[in-house]
């Protein structure tokens, strides 16, 4: 057996740091290892460089807003995704008794699996495969909400130094999340008078050998289009031509208003892997249960076990989500009554017929009709509003001036732009829109005027 001794020699009575000649002694033979410096420990703790790299464009936009409302007026806030925040969108009863049920029963107060509980995961599966885009457990990771879907998704598929291709405008986490991995966002354009559909020649002539995946996000947050299947397919085929896979974020998945039809990308798919990421938060109203889902959907075997494999090691960071919500899932998805999704929309669709109309009419904003989800894009005819720079003043001043507060499209990287939220009660949404008409026939100016305050600037 051998035996090791590290000798130190050497001090410095004048100084913190000495210079220390180190020596290993094996077997009595000595093998010097150099001068090593010694070190006085000081505090020195910093935020992490992955800390730094993580920025939210929301609310570094909105907390700059240094701007406080018409105090004769009452706030009404069209800014937040939240379909919860006034009480007029509750949860289905079924869905609340499905979850007091398993708290009262005491049988899921412990860890579960970090993919999910099997009966969960094959609970999922049953809902949403079909012949074209068949799903069984094992195709099923189950997260903290469609968030955690959305970052597990991107961090199997993607490493620091590649690139993902995500929709201007656009949900701002994709570019949140991934700068925090150390990866490149490549934004491709999506086209206001088609609908908002993508603009598939700018989306192709991104894609490198870098591109680690694509990003689909339909129906959309922020501009509440609906993709139709001819335009899935076009974009199914750029993704084939460039072997690209998808990430399709579809947590607004079936929340389609009456003349359109929600398509999942997957039952379309014929080789392009898809993983397409959901959950429970939209559709049945209860965002802060944080329960999602990703569906694996790999008919060619392209993501092979290890995309797979990789999820599993992936979702172990944090041990799943909650398994009250886990307990309940199955009967939320086989008892929720259809009466329920329809009432849902029934609403979505009047308010934003009446936000569209509205401001239709205003002189200066031009709405893009939704299809679906819960967000209206509205278009700044900046022209007519020259005392404005941007989106974000003309949003600042109708909070001060209106005390109605839109968020700035400068949020989602498409600047002239402000989303509306279409889930507020049906009198609230007529009383905005009413203020903005209000603020925008104070602020208009026609050809003329517009060309003479330009004069004076």
């Amino acid at each position: 057996m051998e035996s090791y001794l590290i000798q130190v020699n050497g001090h410095d009575e004048h100084g913190d740091h000495a210079m220390l000649d180190v020596q290993l002694k094996t077997n009595g033979n000595s093998i010097p290892l150099g001068k090593a410096k010694g070190r006085k420990p000081r505090w020195a703790v910093r935020a992490s460089e992955m800390s730094k790299k993580t920025f939210n464009p929301v609310r570094a936009i909105v907390d700059s807003m240094k701007v406080e409302p018409n105090p004769k007026k009452a706030m009404i806030s069209l800014s937040l995704g939240d379909p919860t925040v006034f009480g007029n969108l509750p949860t289905n009863n079924e869905v609340t008794r499905a979850v007091k049920e398993v708290l009262d029963s005491g049988r899921c107060n412990g860890y579960a699996p970090s993919v999910g509980y099997q009966s969960c995961r094959e609970a999922v599966a049953a809902f949403y495969t079909s012949p074209e885009a068949p799903l069984e457990a094992k195709d099923v990771i189950l997260t903290s909400g469609c968030s955690q879907a959305i970052e597990l998704a991107l961090a199997v598929l993607a490493n620091p130094g590649q690139n993902i291709l995500v929709p201007r405008p656009g949900f701002s986490l994709y570019k949140t999340l991934a700068l925090s991995m150390g990866i490149e966002v490549k934004l491709y354009n999506l086209l206001p008078e088609k609908a908002w559909e993508i603009d598939l020649k700018h989306l192709e002539s991104l894609v490198d050998e870098k591109t680690a995946c694509l990003i689909v996000n339909n129906p959309s947050n922020p501009c509440g289009s609906v993709f139709s299947k001819r335009h899935l397919q076009k974009i199914l085929a750029v993704a084939s031509r460039q072997c690209v896979p998808i990430l399709a974020d579809e947590i607004y998945g079936d929340m389609v208003f009456d003349d359109c039809k929600f398509e999942p990308i997957a039952t379309l798919s014929t080789n392009v892997p898809i993983l397409s990421c959901g959950g429970l938060a939209k559709r049945w109203l209860v965002p802060g249960w944080r329960m999602g889902w990703i569906l694996i959907h790999d008919r060619r075997d392209i993501f092979g076990n290890e995309i797979r494999d990789g999820l599993v090691r992936l979702s172990q960071r944090i041990l799943g989500p909650c398994t009250l919500v886990q307990g309940a899932l199955e009967r939320i998805l086989r008892q929720t009554p259809p009466e329920f999704y329809h009432n849902t929309l029934s609403i979505l669709k009047s308010n934003a017929d009446l936000c569209y109309t509205a401001l239709s009419a205003i002189p200066g904003l031009r709405p893009v009709r939704p299809a679906g989800a819960m967000y209206l894009m509205v278009e700044i005819e900046m022209e007519h509003f020259p005392e404005f720079e941007n989106d974000v003043e003309f949003t600042e001043r109708l909070i001060s001036e209106q005390s109605v507060f839109c968020l700035p499209a400068t949020c989602f990287e498409y600047p002239n732009f402000f989303r509306v939220v279409i889930t507020v009660p049906e009198e609230m949404i007529l009383e905005a829109c009413s203020r903005i008409q209000e603020f925008c026939e104070m602020h208009y100016q026609g050809a003329e005027g517009a060309q003479d305050l330009e004069c004076d600037k």
